[in-house]
This record gives structure tokens, C-alpha cells and sequence, in this order.
């Protein structure tokens, strides 16, 4: 096969990116094995590819969330159509990842950060879960980014 018939590669993933499918996995480990943050952290480095994460992004986000978890559940409850304990351990731990970097990064455009949130769905839910993600992603973008969701409207 030459080079010019070889399937095209994927991009690289970003250190940033490696960190968000770490923290799924953390969150994923909480919510449904009863992992608490420091067996979380400690495990996540043992992991492979965790070398090539963003270490401080993935403790940062991983602590944010479990700390926040409250509110994240209140402000996500308000744009699902069933309780949030129903909703599967991926989809509810990618919402509520991305729903917390809505919040709490705000350097990070929000379409990046649901993209990024349909792409872990992609890899680690069922198979319609992204669609759904980015469905109620998409409605609290509106409501925690308004300006910048306006503005991305507007200039269509």
C-alpha cells in the first residue's frame, strides 16, 4: 500500500483531552463503584496514557466536580427529561464534567467543551448517548454562556 492509499490518522489528543477521558473514568469509578477522590487520584497515574494527560486539569476538574456535585445535579436537573440518577453513569458523569467546565472555565469556548462531551460519550456510552448530551449541553450553554451563546448565533 503506498502512502497516498494509507487511512489518514488521527489527530493527536491534546494533554487536555487525555485529562477529560481520565476524569470520566474518575467519575465513572465514584459514582458507580463508591471510589472516593483520593483512591481516584492515586489509581488515575497508573493508568496508561496518563503520562500524556494534563495532571493539573484532571485533579482540578475531578475536585470540582465531586465538590460541586450539588449544584451541578441542579442545574443539569433543570434540562433532563427524567431524574438525574436515571440517567446512565457516562452520560450523567460526562454532563456533569461539562456542565462544571461551562461554569467554571470560562477560557474555554463552550462549543469546545461539548464537542469534547460528545466525544467521551461517543467512546465510553451507548449508542445514542452523545445525542442526548449534546442536547442538554447545548441548553445550559444557553443559560451559564448566553453572551458568548448569543454572540455565536448572531454571527451565523
Amino acid at each position: 500500500m503506498s502512502d497516498q492509499e494509507q487511512t489518514p490518522k488521527a489527530p493527536p489528543k491534546s494533554a487536555r483531552r487525555r485529562a477529560r477521558e481520565f476524569v470520566v473514568q474518575g467519575l465513572y469509578q465514584w459514582r458507580v463503584g463508591g471510589a472516593d477522590e483520593a483512591s481516584i487520584e492515586a489509581y488515575a497515574p497508573e493508568m496508561e496514557g496518563f503520562a500524556k494527560a494534563d495532571r493539573e486539569f484532571f485533579v482540578g476538574t475531578l475536585r470540582g466536580v465531586i465538590g460541586q456535585q450539588a449544584s451541578l445535579i441542579e442545574q443539569i436537573g433543570t434540562h433532563i427529561d427524567r431524574p438525574f440518577g436515571e440517567l446512565s453513569p457516562v452520560e450523567a458523569s460526562v454532563l456533569m464534567m461539562g456542565t462544571f467546565e461551562m461554569v467554571n472555565h470560562p477560557e474555554t469556548p463552550y462549543r469546545v467543551i461539548i464537542n469534547e462531551a460528545i466525544e467521551l460519550t461517543k467512546a465510553f456510552g451507548g449508542t445514542d448517548g452523545h445525542k442526548y448530551v449534546n442536547g442538554v449541553l447545548d441548553k445550559i450553554a444557553a443559560v451559564v454562556r448566553a453572551p458568548e451563546v448569543a454572540a455565536r448565533r448572531k454571527g451565523r
